[in-house]
């Protein structure tokens, strides 16, 4: 699928506002890659608190961006969709570096690639870009699992 819009999105995300990460999917190559974007606006919550004088998108933030783009590639490589019944968690990070600071009024462009996947658990390589500047990259794990019943 080369592009999914904000309604199509949503079918893979469970996340919503504040927290949806994802506006667009650019392209989409099962088992292998994807491109997103996120616009950042100056109204998303986080800003008026991340340094109100010269507002920064959090890192962990651009983390989730990251995760949420890679959970539609995983879940479109697995060919399913999410429901009640399952939960795409973080596994881990590792080498996460930041290059530049996103800003409100910037177009991020995700990419996540998917680097194997063993015994459940993705691992991903992941950049994200605002036009051709370099602002974070990182390789993360994530894992798809059951939702557990509440105990009684």
């Amino acid at each position: 699928m080369a592009d999914m819009d904000i309604h199509e999105v949503l079918k893979y995300l469970p996340q919503r506002y504040p927290i949806l990460m994802i506006d667009r999917v650019l392209t989409c190559e099962p088992g292998k890659r994807i491109v997103a974007l996120k616009n950042v606006s100056m109204n998303e919550p986080h800003f008026p608190g991340h340094f109100p004088m010269r507002p920064v998108m959090p890192g962990v933030m651009i983390l989730e961006a990251m995760a949420q783009a890679a959970a539609i590639l995983a879940l479109r490589t697995l060919n399913v969709q999410p429901d009640d019944k399952l939960l795409y968690y973080y596994a881990g990070i590792d080498n996460a570096r930041f290059k530049r600071p996103v800003e409100p009024g910037d177009q991020m462009q995700v990419e996540v690639a998917i680097l194997g996947s063993k015994r459940g658990i993705w691992k991903f390589g992941c950049v994200a870009r605002v036009g051709e500047v370099l602002v974070a990259e990182a390789d993360i794990m994530c894992t798809v699992r059951p939702v557990a019943e509440p105990a009684k």
